[in-house]
């Protein structure tokens, strides 16, 4: 069933969700790092000047540097992003979840606009009473 688990838990997964898209959106990485445990990874296969992140303050800081490449008009606006969730399965204090991203950048290295949709397939546990992400792995689906 891709939504199972108390809606109050399934809420909260969605409000972390939205939390990264609002701190993409805003270039906040206090607040787009608030969503990950300490010892999380992200995971970036196909972003090979990224790959991937172990624990919160390397996660921060590569989302950081990253977010200085990947924006609008030569960097001088944010990206255009937003996700949607595809399902959230909450089991006690974890979760799994994949969450869809639409996003439009200008490339880094060619300049040229991009619209994208990307994949996350993400694992999440309840600490300290807040849902968190432990592991986020992305994808690109689409991208023109």
């Amino acid at each position: 069933m891709p939504f199972s688990g108390p809606l109050e838990d399934r809420m909260a997964i969605r409000e972390l969700m939205d939390t990264h898209a609002h701190g993409v959106m805003t270039l906040d990485p206090e607040l787009w790092g608030s969503i990950w445990a300490e010892d999380a990874y992200w995971e970036l296969p196909e972003y090979p000047d990224l790959g991937g992140f172990s624990g919160k303050a390397a996660i921060v800081a590569g989302w950081t540097e990253s977010m200085k490449h990947y924006g609008l008009d030569n960097c001088s606006k944010p990206m255009v992003y937003f996700m949607q969730p595809g399902s959230i399965e909450v089991d006690g204090d974890a979760a799994r979840a994949v969450a869809y991203t639409i996003e439009i950048f200008d490339d880094p290295a060619s300049g040229k606009r991009v619209r994208a949709t990307g994949r996350y397939d993400d694992e999440l546990k309840r600490i300290d009473g807040l849902w968190k992400f432990t592991r986020r792995s992305y994808r690109t689906v689409f991208a023109d």
